[in-house]
């Protein structure tokens, strides 16, 4: 009796050494919960206590990888070149090799469906050609959403110092996904797919199967992070979405879960106005570059630098002006000193370059400026200009027309015309005064475009111009429709974000959602037939239903 008795205490006390340090060693527990529609707290616990978030992490890869194919900068089927770090990552993973090259689709399969530390690893060195400056990109954006208590080290969240974030941070995150990236949100919810290399199956496919109305998003462990668990949930009009970190199991983790969004969704309101997150933002990288400055030999010689402006004669006047201004008095050169400093004069108009000569108009315009002499007194000689009226001048030959159109009469003042070559000064007589050209009205402007080059003969000559003439909206009759779907509102959803996305093609397009017998069907019109088989073929490319439509 007494031998057994002691082996009891034995046993007693080798159990308790046993459980002591695991107990110890525990990752310390936290919650979150908020109500996806409006992004406001249900429930917290510990929910801004920097934790370690383990595949948790992976959200964040795939948040920066779908940014990265809508914008562009990547494509679905893309193909990665796996580096021997991503080969080496350990399980759970896809199981890579290095060299290896994979699309972009499967990476991505994996890393949401498999958690494959390997594919996550892959993606970050494909997008920023290495772990760690993915790991910054990350931490970046974990900044701009708003996710304050959270620094990335790597790209899918095996453990290590510096590398943490918050149960808050993570439902944030989670959020994100689901609204900013909705066309990628099935992939959360989906139990096996094709990742190229083999098949994938789900990971939290346990809470996705028993707990109704559940539809993703991601799990993770780690020994110091615990059994972690972003979800979420829709029940009719409500939808939540909750982390839990620092499980003792998959199933306390999940039972958790459950438990925190059976008793939220008794607290939120059935209809609530909804206020969705801003646009994704965008990542800027900032730029320093230093030129280096050599100093001139003006600023580093020693020897007294000395400007002399020669005299020249006054500058003629010149018909590049329609309306001349009142003559000014001539300048008077300054008088030499007799020590030969310097002497400021009027110099003369600069001479045409020879380039620039050779294709000038030679002879644009000869204004009839005439002009009586009166016997006004000098003071005259600073009256108002005479006007003129004179023919509408006729364009010589020329290689290159280069001409401003005259601008339209309006009563009481009559129009200039304006010719932007050089040519030869006008007559002014002994007056001292310029006559100011009247031009004839121009003609009505129609929907004929003149496609002319000049050159010899008058502009009026048939022979000069080649006439095409076209409707006013010529070659805009096509548009795109993209499918049909059972809500206005998921179709409006649907045509502003591909107008936002597409923005440098729609932009004047015109935004249609027709309702039909079979739903409504959102569509773009006024578009040429080159923009809408472009705009289809990026939409077909991301798996958006899209086909072009004609007159």
């Amino acid at each position: 009796m007494t031998r057994n008795l002691l082996t009891a205490r034995l046993w007693a006390i080798i159990l308790l050494a046993v459980m002591v340090p695991v107990t110890a060693s525990a990752a310390p527990f936290a919650a979150y919960v908020m109500d996806a529609r409006t992004g406001k707290p249900i429930y917290t616990q510990n929910a801004d206590t920097k934790l370690h978030p383990a595949s948790l992490t992976k959200m964040m890869t795939l948040y920066l990888a779908f940014l990265a194919v809508e914008r562009g900068q990547v494509r679905l089927d893309s193909k990665f070149t796996v580096s021997s770090n991503a080969a080496a990552e350990p399980p759970s993973k896809l199981g890579l090799r290095a060299g290896q090259q994979i699309e972009l689709r499967y990476l991505i399969r994996a890393a949401a469906i498999k958690s494959a530390n390997d594919a996550a690893t892959a993606i970050g060195e494909g997008l920023a050609g290495s772990e760690d400056a993915f790991a910054q990109q990350m931490t970046q954006m974990a900044r701009a959403l708003g996710m304050n208590n959270t620094q990335f080290r790597n790209a899918n969240g095996l453990t290590q110092d510096g590398h943490y974030s918050t149960a808050h941070d993570m439902s944030v995150l989670g959020r994100r996904l689901f609204y900013d990236f909705p066309q990628y949100y099935n992939l959360f919810s989906r139990r096996s797919a094709d990742a190229g290399i083999a098949t994938v199956s789900q990971t939290n496919k346990r809470f996705l199967d028993d707990y109704a109305g559940a539809d993703g998003i991601k799990t993770g462990y780690t020994r110091a992070a615990g059994f972690n668990l972003t979800a979420s949930a829709k029940h009719g009009n409500k939808r939540l979405i909750a982390t839990v970190f620092g499980g003792t199991s998959t199933a306390q983790r999940n039972q958790v879960m459950a438990q925190l969004l059976d008793s939220s969704f008794t607290r939120v309101p059935t209809r609530v106005r909804e206020v969705r997150p801003g646009p994704p933002p965008t990542l800027t990288t900032r730029i320093v570059r230093r030129a280096q400055v050599e100093p001139s030999p003006a600023a580093t010689s020693p020897q007294t630098q000395r400007l002399t402006l020669n005299s020249s004669a006054p500058p003629q006047p010149s018909e590049r002006v329609a309306v001349a201004a009142p003559p000014a008095p001539q300048p008077q050169a300054a008088a030499m000193p007799s020590n030969g400093q310097l002497a400021l004069n009027a110099s003369t108009r600069p001479r045409i370059r020879p380039a620039a000569e050779a294709n000038a108009i030679d002879d644009a315009v000869r204004m009839a400026a005439a002009s009586t002499k009166s016997d006004a007194t000098a003071e005259s000689d600073l009256a108002e200009p005479v006007l003129a009226v004179s023919s509408r001048p006729v364009p010589s030959p020329r290689s290159r027309a280069v001409a401003a159109a005259p601008a339209a009469n309006d009563a009481g003042n009559p129009s200039t015309a304006t010719v932007t070559a050089e040519a030869e000064p006008a007559d002014l007589g002994n007056s001292g005064s310029m006559s100011l050209v009247a031009s004839t009205p121009p003609e009505p402007r129609s929907e004929t475009v003149i496609v002319a080059a000049m050159g010899e003969g008058d502009i009026s000559s048939p022979e000069a111009v080649e006439i095409v003439s076209r409707k006013e909206n010529s070659g805009r009759n096509y548009g795109i429709v993209l499918g049909m779907y059972r809500s206005k509102a998921e179709a409006d959803r649907l045509v502003m974000e591909i107008a936002l996305r597409q923005g440098d093609v729609l932009s004047g397009a015109a935004r249609h959602v027709a309702d039909t017998n079979r739903g409504f069907q959102p569509s773009f019109a006024n578009l040429t037939l080159a923009d809408a088989q472009l705009t289809c073929e990026q939409l077909q490319a991301k798996q958006q239903e899209c086909r072009v439509v004609g007159p």
